[in-house]
C-alpha cells in the first residue's frame, strides 16, 4: 500500500499539467460558490444581527382597551415560545413627572411595566421594588446616572395631594433600544399610580382621602409579550389574538421579510451549487476516467509486479484526494483575496457587523469535507475502470 501511494503521488506530480488543469477546474467552481456563500452569510447575518440587537423586535403589544387578569398573563408565560410577558395598566395613567433627587428640573415621561427576565433590561435580571431603569434620552436631560435617586410624582385634578414615589435608578437603557423619555418600573408601581388616579386612599403614601383600597378590583388593560425567537414571533402574535380576541402590534412583517430573504438566498445558492456541482462532476469523472484509460499500460505493469488489483483501483482515488486538497488550498487563498477586494469595493456599512463576505471556521471545514467527498466519489468511476483492467490483456493489446 505504501508503494502504491508513493507511485501514485510521483505520477501525479510528474504529470503536473494534468494536476494544474484539475486544480483550476476545482478552483473555478469552488471560489465563486465560496464568495456567494460568504455574501449570503454576511448580508443575512448583518440583517439578523440588527434585528436581534434590539429586543423590541421580539415584542408584541396589545392594542385598545381590553381586560386582562393575572391568570391570563400566567397562561401566556407558560407557553414554550414566550420568553417574557407582563401586564400593562391603562395608558391614560402611564405618564408621570420625573425629577432627580435634589435637582430642580423636571420632565414628563412614560412609565412602562417591567419584571424579572425583561429583555429590554438585559443584561440586568430585573427590577426590585423601588428600582427603575430609564431611557438614555431622559437620563441625558436630567443628568441621571446609575445609582441616582429620582422622584416620580403625579397629580389628579380632583385629588388634594399629589402622589410622590422615590426610586433608585439601576440602569440607563441605550437609545437604540428605547427612544424618548421612558421609565421602566415594576408592575406594582404602575398599579399604585392607577389606584391613585382611581381615587383610592393610599395611607402608606400620605393620601388618606378616597375609597378603601380593599374595595378595588384589579384589572389590566393590555400586555407586553416577547417571543423567544424571531421564527416564533408571528405564531405567538397570532395565538394571542386568537386566544383573547384582541388586536396586537409587532414587527412581524419586517422579521418575516428578513427571514424570507434568508430562505430565498439559501435556495438560490443551493440551485447555483447544484448546477455547478453537476458540471464539476462531469468534468472530473471524464477527466479521471480518461487519465486511467491513458495509463492502462502502466496500471497493467503494476499488476504484473504483484500489486493486488483492488489496490491498483485506489491509484486514481489517491490522486483525486490529493488534487482535491491542493484545489481547496488554492480556492481558499483566492477566496480570501476576493473577499478582501469585495470589502474594499462595496461600502455597505455591513463590515462593522462582521464583514460583507463571511465564511466561518466550522462552515469552511464542512465545505472542505464535502469537496473531498465529492471528488473522491467522482474518482470511483475511474477506480472501477482501473479495477477492470486485466494486465495480460492490456499488454497483449499494446504489445
Amino acid at each position: 500500500m505504501k508503494l502504491l501511494v508513493e507511485l501514485s503521488l510521483r505520477d501525479l506530480f510528474r504529470d503536473w499539467l494534468y494536476l494544474l488543469c484539475n486544480v483550476a477546474v476545482l478552483a473555478g467552481v469552488i471560489v465563486p460558490l465560496l464568495v456567494l456563500f460568504g455574501v449570503r452569510n454576511g448580508v443575512y447575518d448583518a440583517l439578523l444581527g440588527r434585528l436581534l440587537q434590539n429586543p423590541a423586535t421580539l415584542q408584541i403589544d396589545t392594542r385598545g382597551n381590553s381586560d386582562f387578569s393575572l391568570a391570563d398573563i400566567e397562561e401566556i408565560r407558560s407557553w414554550s415560545d414566550v420568553q417574557f410577558a407582563t401586564l400593562k395598566t391603562r395608558s391614560l395613567f402611564d405618564y408621570v413627572n420625573v425629577r432627580k433627587a435634589g435637582g430642580r428640573g423636571k420632565q414628563e415621561a412614560i412609565l412602562s411595566p417591567s419584571g424579572a427576565g425583561d429583555p429590554m433590561l438585559a443584561p440586568f435580571a430585573g427590577l426590585e421594588p423601588g428600582q427603575v431603569a430609564v431611557s438614555a434620552a431622559l437620563a441625558g436631560q436630567l443628568s441621571i446616572a446609575p445609582g441616582d435617586d429620582i422622584n416620580l410624582f403625579t397629580q389628579a385634578p380632583d385629588r388634594p395631594r399629589q402622589l410622590a414615589l422615590k426610586s433608585r435608578v439601576v440602569a440607563i437603557l441605550p437609545e437604540d433600544r428605547v427612544t424618548g423619555r421612558v421609565i421602566f418600573a415594576t408592575l406594582d408601581t404602575l398599579d399604585l399610580i392607577e389606584a391613585f388616579y382611581d381615587e383610592y386612599a393610599l395611607p402608606e403614601h400620605g393620601i388618606t382621602n378616597g375609597r378603601p383600597l380593599s374595595e378595588r378590583v384589579v384589572a389590566f388593560e393590555g400586555m407586553r409579550v416577547y417571543a423567544d425567537r424571531l421564527e416564533n414571533l408571528a405564531a405567538v402574535q397570532a395565538r394571542i389574538e386568537q386566544r383573547f380576541g384582541v388586536a396586537t402590534t409587532a414587527a412581524t412583517a419586517r422579521v418575516a421579510s428578513v427571514l424570507g430573504l434568508g430562505r430565498n438566498l439559501g435556495l438560490a445558492l443551493g440551485l447555483v451549487a447544484a448546477v455547478a456541482g453537476a458540471g464539476l462532476a462531469a468534468a472530473l469523472i471524464f477527466g479521471f476516467w480518461g487519465e486511467v484509460a491513458r495509463k492502462r499500460r502502466m496500471l497493467a505493469s503494476l499488476g504484473l509486479l504483484g500489486i493486488r488489483q483492488d489496490f491498483i483501483a485506489l491509484f486514481p482515488v489517491i490522486q483525486a484526494v490529493v488534487t482535491a486538497l491542493i484545489g481547496l488550498v488554492v480556492s481558499f487563498v483566492l477566496f480570501a483575496l476576493a473577499a478582501g477586494v469585495a470589502e474594499r469595493l462595496f461600502d455597505t456599512g455591513l463590515t462593522a457587523q462582521g464583514g460583507l463576505v463571511v465564511v466561518g471556521l466550522r462552515q469552511s471545514l464542512v465545505i472542505a469535507l464535502s469537496v473531498v467527498t465529492f471528488v473522491t466519489a467522482a474518482s470511483l468511476v475511474a477506480a472501477h475502470s482501473a479495477l477492470a483492467t486485466d494486465p495480460a490483456t492490456v499488454l497483449r493489446e499494446q504489445g
